[in-house]
This record gives C-alpha cells, sequence and structure tokens, in this order.
C-alpha cells in the first residue's frame, strides 16, 4: 500500500511541476521562451474558455467489444474545429486511462459495462483534440483502484494535459497566454476532493484566489439521470448517497474566489445563472461517452459552452454549441439546436431573475 501511495503521489508531484509551466516536455527541460513574460497590467483583456461535459472513449473492461474501431481517434472530429482559439479546453474525464488491472473490490459488484477502464494511448486522443484541463473528480476515476488513478494521472500529466481533483492533487496551477489559471475539482466520492466538505472548499478556493488571476471551478454532484435536469436548491441523494447541494456549493464556490463553475454528474444538461458577475453552468452533460453510456433523448444533447471572460475573471458572452451522440455514429454537430433550447428553458424555469439571455443560436449574454 504504501509502494502505490508513493507513486500517486510521484505522478502528483509531476504534474505539478507540469502546472507551473505553459509549455511541457516530460523527457528534455522546456526551452526558454524568447519573448518576455508579460507584465501584470498587460495581461489579455478577454479570457476564452471552452467546456464540455463527461468524457469517455470507450472501455477495454471486461474485453475490447466497447472500444471504437478507430482508437478512439476521430472521437472529437466534429467539435475539434470549435475548441480553436480557446486558452483553456475543459472537460470531466469519466473513467480511467489504463491498460490492464481489475476492478476496485469494491466496485467487482457493479455491472462490468459500468467500470471503465480506456486504454492510455487515448492521452494522445484527448491532446490531439486540444484539451488541455480535465477533472478526474468523479465515481469513475477509482473503478480500477489506485492503479487506476496512477496510470490516468501519469498518462494526463505526459500528454502535458493538467487536472485535479483527488485528494493527492487537489489543485493545479498553470499559465497560457500570461494569464495564471487556477484548478480544483469536488466530487461526493471516494479519494476526491469532497464535495460535501465546504470548509475545505473554501479554503482550497480561496488560497487559488490568492495565487492566481483567474478560478476555474468544477465539481461532480447532483442525481443521475433525465429526470433530474432541474436544479433542486436542496441537497440530492441517488442511489443513498448524498450527491450534494449544488446551488449552494457554487455559490459558495464563487463567494471563496471561483470566476467559473463547471458541472458535471448528472448525464444531463441543467440550468446556467450569474453570481456576482461569475457564471455558473450546473450541468454540462454527456459530451463523448461511447456505448457504456445512455445517450438516449436528453441524455444524448451534448453542449460545447465557450465562455468568454474579461481578465479579472468577471462573465462577458459566452455561445453554447449544440451536439448530440448517438452509440451508432458518435459525436455530431445538430444544426437544431436541441441542447441550447433545453438549456435556455431551464435557466429560464430555474432561475426566473437571471441576468442571462440565451438566444435560439446559443449566444449567451447578459441583460441590461
Amino acid at each position: 500500500m504504501g509502494f502505490i501511495v508513493m507513486m500517486l503521489a510521484q505522478s502528483c508531484e509531476q504534474a505539478s511541476s507540469m502546472a507551473n509551466s505553459s509549455a511541457v516536455n516530460h523527457k528534455s527541460k522546456p526551452k526558454k521562451s524568447d519573448a518576455p513574460r508579460l507584465k501584470r497590467d498587460s495581461l489579455r483583456d478577454t479570457i476564452c474558455i471552452a467546456a464540455v461535459g463527461d468524457i469517455m472513449l470507450g472501455s477495454s473492461y471486461p474485453d475490447s467489444s466497447k472500444l471504437p474501431s478507430d482508437s478512439a481517434k476521430g472521437s472529437f472530429k466534429s467539435a475539434q474545429k470549435y475548441f480553436e482559439g480557446a486558452d483553456v479546453v475543459f472537460g470531466n474525464l469519466e473513467g480511467t486511462l489504463l491498460d490492464s488491472g481489475m476492478p476496485d473490490s469494491h466496485k467487482k459488484k457493479l455491472e462490468t459495462g459500468y467500470l471503465f477502464r480506456m486504454p492510455t494511448q487515448y492521452g494522445k486522443v484527448l491532446k490531439d483534440a486540444g484539451f488541455n484541463l480535465l477533472s478526474v473528480a468523479n465515481n469513475h476515476i477509482t473503478d480500477f483502484d489506485n492503479k487506476g488513478c496512477v496510470s490516468t494521472t501519469r498518462t494526463l500529466a505526459d500528454n502535458g494535459i493538467h487536472y485535479a481533483g483527488l485528494e493527492t492533487c487537489p489543485t493545479t496551477i498553470f499559465e497560457r497566454n500570461g494569464i495564471k489559471y487556477g484548478f480544483c475539482a469536488f466530487s461526493p466520492n471516494s479519494r476526491t476532493v469532497h464535495l460535501l466538505d465546504s470548509i475545505n472548499q473554501r479554503r482550497i478556493i480561496s488560497k487559488l484566489k490568492e495565487q492566481c488571476d483567474v478560478v476555474i471551478v468544477s465539481f461532480h454532484g447532483g442525481a443521475e439521470g433525465a429526470q433530474y435536469e432541474h436544479v433542486p436548491f436542496k441537497m440530492e441523494s441517488y442511489l443513498n448517497a448524498k450527491r450534494g447541494d449544488v446551488h449552494q456549493f457554487a455559490h459558495n464556490a464563487v463567494d471563496a474566489g471561483a470566476d467559473i463553475v463547471l458541472g458535471n454528474g448528472p448525464h444531463v444538461s441543467r440550468a446556467m445563472e450569474t453570481y456576482k458577475g461569475r457564471l455558473i453552468a450546473y450541468s454540462l452533460g454527456n459530451f463523448c461517452t461511447y456505448k457504456s453510456v445512455s445517450v438516449a433523448g436528453v441524455c444524448g444533447m451534448a453542449p460545447l459552452l465557450k465562455v468568454y471572460l474579461n481578465k479579472k475573471g468577471e462573465f462577458l458572452n459566452g455561445n453554447i454549441i449544440a451536439f448530440r451522440q448517438t452509440h451508432e455514429r458518435g459525436l455530431s454537430r445538430d444544426t437544431a439546436n436541441r441542447v441550447v433550447q433545453r438549456i435556455k428553458t431551464l435557466t429560464e424555469s430555474d432561475f426566473p431573475e437571471t441576468k442571462l439571455n440565451i438566444d435560439e443560436d446559443g449566444g449567451i449574454s447578459l441583460n441590461d
């Protein structure tokens, strides 16, 4: 056990080193940039963050029948161009990156279809798609015990992808285009930074805000399934487990210093609001979840959120780009904009006093 903990800590140390550099190569020292470091008063006026929900590119457990035939290389082909130009491209990695291994002993009772083991070569798929920030705070990061955690974090670090959300790796700090970003993620699951510990949340977020220009917070919370699209403004439970009061969590996060809060967990999209000038997206649903996750009905609506902030982290405007998933065709652009209409309806229903305006094409603006 001591060896496993040491390996996990070592992987986190590698990622911590990566997080303090805007360009990373773990096999050789990064070259020093010839460009002078930007002074704080010359930071870019506008920051772009692209964010999606759950990502699970196929599972090799218990066999290869639930892996895509193209080794997942085409997973994001319909979405990749929309990531271009974003300073940060974020998603929730719903599973492990691990080439072999058996499930955690406590999870062997679960159906094998819900144990997610992606080949480590899929790390490059994520990198090539443009992802540079992922949350690992969810109920599937421990599907294959500590071995899965170590392999996942090491694979992400080796591909230059920043991550956070484990007890051993609660935060990451990195720079892009002269802006220093802090990121943390929370979940009600074991070995992750706990969603229900409000005191620790405030400590983590406020400390990041002291060190960074922009703080991004992610959470995995709320009940799961098509019947849980609405924000209930109370503690949620699922399968007899507490899954957080996500509204209270998000507001507490902003109070502590979060500049944007991105939710996942329900496997459906939820409403959005602004609080103290900061955007909260309560769930971005499923985005690219090959075969093992239901994409029927509203579960197949996949938003890609592009958000523009000023250098203080305040929300300026944004856009929801609509996609749709099927198990047969994977991820594709939805020109009917169904997820836009769904998020608009949920937002107007759950937050009737919100200043957010979502138009039919997905544009997000603030009402005067």
